[in-house]
């Protein structure tokens, strides 16, 4: 006499299996949606934080060069420190800047593969190539060699802060200013950085004193 089982055979109805699948589709699709989320948040701060960077090297490197230029050095009164110089642009262009003079160089500006010495360099801006550093070595004996040094592509405006004489509050032009026949020399120059969605603004205050002489 055969003997029937008692225990009912172990298996997955159809419904079972399509409800386990839904279900491990949805894991996925739950999975797969967070990685992306959070990819997107990663990139986008790490993004944020190398523009960030940027912004403040290249604001520390200039206002450095700028102080160095302010020091005495012998050859250079304290009123020739900071001018507004007129330069022939690689390119064919004339450029009209703010000027200063390093007698060390810069690690920037490097000239038969060392620091170039005895420097005249020109602050410059087109919208183009961004803030353009364009300089030359009293060393070299070609007289119209000029240089020119990218400092930052990320630079949409370069604007000039000057006191008001007679209000002694600031006003903002977008380019250099003349007084009568001369030019005047900026209290602050504004730099204005923009990639994509991500802006900054920074401000240099040129060691100037009251009258217009650098500070020492």
């Amino acid at each position: 006499m055969t003997r029937k089982s008692t225990h009912p055979r172990a298996a997955f109805t159809l419904i079972e299996l399509i409800a386990a699948l839904a279900l491990m589709a949805m894991l996925l699709t739950a999975l797969l949606t967070f990685v992306l989320s959070m990819s997107e948040i990663w990139g986008g701060s790490g993004e944020k934080r190398l523009f960030e960077q940027h912004v403040n090297a290249v604001t520390h490197h200039l206002n450095a060069m700028l102080r160095r230029a302010a020091l005495p050095s012998a050859g250079h009164t304290a009123d020739e420190a900071f001018v507004i110089r007129e330069v022939r642009a690689p390119n064919g262009g004339t450029i009209e800047g703010l000027g200063f003079f390093l007698p060390a160089g810069d690690r920037l500006l490097s000239w038969n593969g060392q620091a170039a010495p005895l420097t005249a360099c020109t602050l410059g801006f087109n919208r183009n190539d961004g803030l353009i550093l364009y300089w030359r070595s009293e060393l070299e004996e070609d007289e119209d060699a000029i240089h020119e040094t990218p400092l930052s592509p990320f630079i949409s405006a370069l604007t000039y802060d000057y006191r008001d004489e007679n209000t002694g509050g600031w006003r903002d032009y977008p380019s250099l200013q003349r007084s009568g026949n001369r030019w005047r020399v900026p209290e602050q120059i504004v730099l204005q950085f923009k990639h994509g969605e991500l802006t900054a603004t920074r401000t240099i205050t040129l060691p100037l004193a009251p009258g217009g002489l650098p500070l020492f």
